[in-house]
């Protein structure tokens, strides 16, 4: 069954109104109508609805709410909130990374402005881009029955990061050139604390890190890390970190 994410104010007395980009994919990608059925999903409360059509028009869908669907232990979003700051790669790879870390459960991405990177973001350009990605996500988090959608954030630079750092129980840096600090052992050595987990992760751009970079991030509390002997495409790393903390903390809830 499609699913859609909606505000808790377009719900109002058993009814939801779907607005936007939404519209024109229900009736004219889906080709749905009236009395047909949709999972939406109220992204302000995590809620999820079973409704039929009751209405479409040009601007508005119209929804009546047949159910709640009851929240089960397997449909809870994870209490690993995973924020990953991203060495900003070229567009393509940063959508495959934005599209994968969503499915995988991701909370929030962060474009970084790194020494090393290719792609410059500002102004305007920097807007439509974010708009863009956050889209990316949206679809990802309906395709794989999220409960809320990853937040694409504003580009940020590697001091407002290290600013950053306190907000999370850890700050994850994989970097080629470290050798005895493993992955695996800074994963087996977190504690969780009330159920829940906060990890950040810093991943450089396709020409790495600068070493003027590592040494601010691990001079403010940084972690940095090996992921092996291998050294792994920047799209890579954001996909295999997030995969290996799920698998290792996925189960709280």
């Amino acid at each position: 069954m499609p699913k859609f994410f909606v505000k808790d104010n377009q719900i109002k007395d058993n009814k939801i109104l779907i607005t936007g980009q939404d519209v024109n994919h229900i009736a004219n990608v889906l080709r749905l109508k009236e009395n047909d059925e949709l999972c939406i999903c109220n992204v302000d409360k995590e809620e999820n609805y079973n409704c039929t059509i009751s209405n479409i028009n040009k601007d508005i869908i119209e929804c009546e709410i047949v159910s709640k669907i009851k929240k089960t232990e397997e449909m809870k979003e994870t209490n690993i909130n995973i924020t990953i700051f991203q060495g900003i790669p070229k567009a393509e790879k940063m959508e495959l990374i934005i599209q994968k870390c969503t499915e995988l459960g991701v909370k929030e991405i962060t474009p970084v402005k790194m020494e090393h990177c290719v792609v410059k973001l500002d102004g305007k350009n920097a807007i439509k881009k974010i708009e863009r990605w956050q889209k990316i996500a949206e679809s990802a988090a309906k395709q794989s029955g999220r409960d809320n959608i990853c937040k694409i954030n504003n580009v940020l630079n590697i001091e407002n990061v290290c600013n950053l750092i306190q907000n999370y129980d850890i700050l994850l840096v994989p970097y080629e050139n470290e050798k005895t600090n493993s992955f695996k052992k800074v994963l087996k050595s977190l504690e969780v604390k009330d159920n829940s987990l906060s990890i950040a992760i810093v991943i450089g751009p396709e020409g790495g890190f600068s070493q003027k970079e590592i040494e601010l991030l691990e001079g403010n509390g940084g972690n940095i890390i090996t992921l092996g002997k291998r050294i792994l495409r920047t799209e890579t790393v954001a996909i295999a970190m997030a995969s290996s903390i799920m698998y290792e903390f996925g189960n709280l809830g």
